[in-house]
C-alpha cells in the first residue's frame, strides 16, 4: 500500500512573489491525516483565512494559477509549489503565508523540493487516493489542445511551439515519480520575454520578475549569464506547471496528460472536462498501480 504523506517537521522560506513583487514568508507544516493541501493567509483579518488547494477555488489562470476562497482570501502562483508536492507525493500539508503569493524562489520547484526533503516526510497508515482515467477526454482552446488518456502510471507529455528562435518547438514526456521529478523537471525555471515586460507591468504582473527567478529571453536569445539548466528547459517547465495545476484535483491522476501548447487555463479546462464525464474515471488507490509499466522517455 502506498501511504499518505505529510512533512515530518516544519519547513520555512522567504522570498518575493513573481507577479506581486511582495515579500512573503512561507511556512510548510505537518497536517492531520486527510486534511489535504491547505494555504493559510496569516496576514489577513477575514472570516476565513484558509484556502484549500483545490480546483474549485481557482479564480485566475493569467500567467499563473490563483486560488480565492469565499471570504476573499487569495493565494497566487501556487503551481510551482503544487508541482513539488505532487512530485514528492505530499498529500496533507498546511502552508502558511503572510502575503498574497507563493515566493518565486529561483522560478522552479527545486528550492521547495530541497526544503521538503530537509524537513523529511512522514507517512501514515492510510492509502493514497488517486483518480484513474478510464477513457480519452479531450479539450481544445484555439490552437491549444489537451487529452487525458488511460495509462498504468501518472505521466505527462507536453509540446510547445514558440515563434522565437531561442525556444521554437520542444517536446518532453515523463512518468511521474519522485526520482524523475527531482532530476528531470523540478529544476526547470519559468521564463518570459523581455519585449513583453513593460506590458506585463502595466497589467500588474511580473513586478517581482528578474533573472534571479526566471529565464529571460530577448532578441539575442537567453539573457541569463548562466544560460539554461537543460537545453529544453522551457518545455520542461511547462510540464512542471501542468503537474502542479493538475494536483489541484487533490490527488494524483493515474493516466497520461498530453498537451500541445499548454498553459494554466488549458490545464484547468482539461481537468474540468475530465471530471465532468463521470464515465471517464474512477477513484482508486495508488496501490492498485503497482504493476510495472513502460517508461516514457523524454525527448
Amino acid at each position: 500500500m502506498i501511504e499518505r504523506a505529510t512533512l515530518a517537521a516544519p519547513a520555512v522560506c522567504a522570498g518575493i512573489g513573481l507577479h506581486t513583487g511582495a515579500r512573503v514568508r512561507m511556512a510548510m507544516k505537518p497536517a492531520p491525516l486527510g486534511a489535504g493541501i491547505v494555504f493559510e493567509r496569516t496576514d489577513l483579518q477575514v472570516s476565513d483565512r484558509l484556502v484549500p488547494a483545490r480546483r474549485e477555488f481557482v479564480r485566475s489562470t493569467d500567467l499563473g494559477t490563483t486560488l480565492v476562497n469565499d471570504a476573499g482570501a487569495s493565494v497566487a502562483t501556487v503551481e510551482h509549489l503544487m508541482a513539488a508536492l505532487a512530485g514528492l507525493g505530499i498529500d496533507d500539508l498546511i502552508v502558511e503565508l503572510d502575503g498574497p503569493e507563493v515566493p518565486a524562489m529561483d522560478g522552479s520547484s527545486a528550492p521547495f523540493v530541497d526544503l521538503i526533503l530537509h524537513a523529511g516526510l512522514k507517512t501514515r497508515p492510510a492509502p493514497r487516493k488517486a483518480l484513474q482515467v478510464l477513457k480519452p477526454v479531450e479539450v481544445e482552446d484555439g490552437s491549444r489542445h489537451a487529452v487525458f488518456l488511460p495509462a498504468l502510471r501518472p505521466a505527462i507529455d507536453v509540446e510547445i511551439d514558440f515563434d522565437d528562435p531561442a525556444i521554437g518547438r520542444q517536446h518532453f514526456a515523463f512518468e511521474v515519480s519522485r526520482e524523475n521529478f527531482q532530476q528531470l523537471v523540478a529544476p526547470a525555471r519559468t521564463f518570459g520575454f523581455r519585449r513583453e515586460f513593460s506590458a506585463l507591468l502595466k497589467a500588474g504582473l511580473a513586478r517581482g520578475g528578474s533573472m534571479e527567478n526566471a529565464v529571460v529571453v530577448d532578441d539575442d536569445g537567453v539573457a541569463n549569464p548562466e544560460g539554461l539548466r537543460f537545453a529544453d528547459e522551457f518545455v520542461r517547465h511547462k510540464a512542471l506547471d501542468a503537474l502542479g495545476d493538475l494536483y489541484l484535483l487533490g490527488a494524483p491522476i493515474i493516466g497520461l496528460y498530453k498537451a500541445h501548447r499548454p498553459g494554466h487555463g488549458l490545464n484547468a479546462k482539461a481537468l474540468a472536462a475530465l471530471l465532468a464525464d463521470e464515465t471517464a474515471w474512477r477513484w482508486t488507490s495508488m496501490a492498485d498501480t503497482s504493476v510495472h509499466s513502460e517508461r516514457l522517455v523524454h525527448s
